[in-house]
């Protein structure tokens, strides 16, 4: 058995679809904003600018990872960069919710 849903099922299954509570969705955008922020930094590290890393190992490669991931879970929890709430925004107005866009 398989079943196809077609154009005009979409919408009467997005309303009944139950609504995520505003804290999930606040939840979510900031994990989100700190997975993108790891990813920022991650790529960023990747950069060579031509110097040699005269103390460079990899126990210090592991502790600037971890580095990393402690400053984007900060900067997404006082929403440093914005993506989070922006995202819970658009999240609760697809959702049919109202954000107050704190956070």
């Amino acid at each position: 058995m398989t079943l196809s849903i077609t154009p005009s099922a979409a919408p009467s299954l997005a309303a009944s679809a139950p609504k995520p509570a505003q804290g999930d969705l606040a939840a979510a955008a900031r994990r989100f904003e700190a997975i993108f922020v790891r990813q920022v930094l991650a790529e960023a590290r990747k950069t060579d600018l031509g110097g040699k890393d005269l103390f460079g190992s990899q126990g210090l490669d592991t502790f600037r990872q971890m580095m990393d991931e402690r400053f984007a879970d900060i900067a997404a929890e006082r929403g440093a960069f914005g993506i989070g709430r922006m995202l819970e925004t658009h999240l609760a107005a697809q959702a049919g919710g109202k954000t107050g866009g704190a956070g």
